[in-house]
């Protein structure tokens, strides 16, 4: 299931500009997976079956201010105990995609409403792909394929936001 999801996000955000054809490498945003991406799992997990876009969304949105973080003030946020609770509760769960879009990238106008539309159609491509892929609801077979899609969605958003940044994975000379 995530290399479905990761071949068909990076074929998707590739054809929009939004990565290189070869994604970013970052092992300090990819190491903070594990910890944010356990902590985000009972908010997430809790809020899949009314709102599964949203619950799958958040969590690119994570990714991009993970990326974001590690290159404006690393030092100080690699050191924050759990990075996901420190973005949740700045506005609760529900804001938590506002919060980041203002506050981590400040966006506004036209890139505000992009990157919303943006993550919107990742989340609804991966929610899609969970839903033609069979899994019984409630198995343990859904929840390693909800943890694929949270975990190649924190990484897709991490790759656009460095794309973002100027981070080009591309040849030299």
């Amino acid at each position: 299931m995530e290399e479905i999801v990761r071949q068909d996000l990076r074929r998707y955000l590739t054809s929009i500009g939004e990565v290189d054809e070869r994604l970013p490498e970052c092992p300090d945003v990819e190491e903070m997976w594990e910890k944010t991406g356990r902590a985000y799992l009972p908010d997430g997990i809790r809020e899949f079956a009314a709102y599964p876009t949203v619950s799958l969304g958040w969590m690119m949105y994570v990714g991009m201010a993970v990326a974001q973080l590690w290159d404006t003030e690393w030092e100080i946020y690699s050191k924050v105990d759990d990075l996901y609770v420190y973005l949740r509760d700045k506005r609760g769960y529900d804001r938590m995609d506002e919060y980041i879009r203002e506050d981590i990238l400040r966006l506004s106008g036209d890139d505000y409403k992009a990157t919303e539309k943006l993550v919107g159609e990742c989340a609804s491509r991966v929610h899609n792909m969970l839903l033609h892929h069979h899994v019984e609801p409630g198995t343990s077979e859904a929840f390693r394929a909800y943890v694929a899609c949270l975990h190649q969605l924190y990484l897709m958003g991490a790759a656009v936001q460095l794309h973002r940044m100027g981070y080009r994975m591309t040849p030299l000379g």
